[in-house]
């Protein structure tokens, strides 16, 4: 008997981590009785998916910068769709990314495919976009939110959406060795060592890197010996690494998750673009501060739709100012730079934070049923009944 195929869309970096995780669980509780295939990154590839093409073409966020890609997305939004009619999956689950992913469900629900839709990670239609509530309800079978209180905006729009929890919670992202990081990059044990997570697009590495360059140039000047480390992602390496070498002092760029989560337990204090790895370094228990920068037309449409008052989820989950969050214009080394060094000393700012973010992850739900195993319950289930 043919095993089933499940065919997965992870448009960026983040969606790539919950497709990895989502696979060991599909994988461990059908004894490996499973195949995949479709779009992904370096995690997923690692569990055996190759992708159809570079996940880097489609991590690209914000309208101006969106625009110039139009054509290469429409031409891998082509190829998808010819992927998926000739490898005839038993189910397909799409990844966050809904400005690609939706158009997927779309074309799928204007064929009159019956293969199971799902799509896992809910638009923040609380924050803004409310008409995609019902985008999704038109065009997938079922919805896995990270979040607690999202179900509901979506069960009243007719569509099946169920709570599995944000699988970062099983990450491993507080378990590094932070004396064996820096014996394996010579980074002496007195050194302060700040982490630097310029993000996983290049709109974004490209906004924030020669800031971030500027921020570590003013805190070298106070912390003698300071010293960067870097985790970046295929879908930005060479970027990266070009940038960084500048840089007027010693950085360690670094790849994979275990030296990811190493950097996390070595480093004193981290500077990062906003994102999932906010909830990653909670799990490291590092200090940080957030930042983003987008162009000007996308900074207008976006305040003019946003209906929160934070970027981080970490706010959002607590609803005050847990971690700093300079944004756009406060995204200017002047800025961030002072916000660091807060985090650097030993002092209120720091401690304050940390117990902030203890109280996040346990309103996540950490400490509860394996997120990734949920989730693979889930497809199962509907894979199921779908046969029936």
């Amino acid at each position: 008997m043919t095993r089933p195929l499940i065919y997965m869309i992870a448009g960026e970096p983040s969606g790539d981590l919950l497709g990895a995780r989502l696979m060991a669980g599909l994988l461990e509780i059908t004894g490996g009785d499973v195949e995949f295939a479709g779009i992904g990154g370096e995690a997923m590839r690692e569990m055996g998916m190759p992708s159809l093409f570079p996940q880097a073409d489609l991590a690209v966020m914000g309208l101006a910068e969106v625009l110039p890609r139009i054509p290469r997305i429409l031409k891998r939004l082509n190829q998808t769709m010819a992927d998926i009619a000739a490898k005839q999956p038993a189910a397909i689950i799409t990844i966050d990314s809904w400005g690609f992913t939706g158009r997927v469900a779309k074309r799928l629900k204007a064929q009159g495919s019956t293969v199971p839709r799902i799509h896992y990670v809910a638009p923040m239609v609380w924050a803004w976009k409310e008409k995609r509530v019902h985008q999704l309800a038109a065009r997938v079978d079922l919805l896995m939110c990270l979040l607690p209180n999202e179900p509901d905006y979506f069960i009243k729009a007719g569509l099946a959406a169920v709570h599995v929890g944000h699988s970062v919670l099983e990450s491993g992202a507080g378990r590094g060795d932070a004396a064996a990081f820096r014996a394996r990059y010579a980074i002496p044990a007195e050194a302060p060592l700040l982490c630097v997570l310029p993000g996983s697009r290049r709109s974004e590495t490209s906004r924030l890197l020669p800031v971030f360059g500027e921020t570590v140039t003013l805190l070298a000047a106070r912390y003698p010996g300071l010293q960067v480390v870097v985790p970046t992602v295929e879908t930005v390496a060479d970027e990266v690494a070009a940038e960084v070498s500048s840089w007027p002092l010693p950085v360690t760029v670094v790849h994979g998750t275990a030296e990811r989560y190493g950097a996390f337990a070595a480093s004193r204090a981290a500077l990062a673009a906003s994102g999932t790895v906010a909830l990653e370094l909670a799990l490291a228990r590092l200090p940080m501060v957030i930042t983003y920068r987008v162009t000007a037309l996308t900074a207008f449409l976006i305040r003019r739709l946003l209906k929160v008052r934070f970027a981080c989820l970490l706010n959002l989950l607590m609803d005050r100012l847990v971690v700093p969050e300079l944004i756009q214009e406060d995204c200017r080394a002047d800025r961030l730079a002072p916000a660091v060094a807060q985090l650097m000393d030993d002092g209120a700012a720091r401690e304050t934070q940390l117990a902030g973010i203890g109280e996040a992850l346990a309103r996540l739900g950490r400490g509860e049923d394996h997120p990734s195993l949920h989730a693979a319950r889930e497809v199962l289930r509907l894979m199921e009944g779908n046969q029936a």
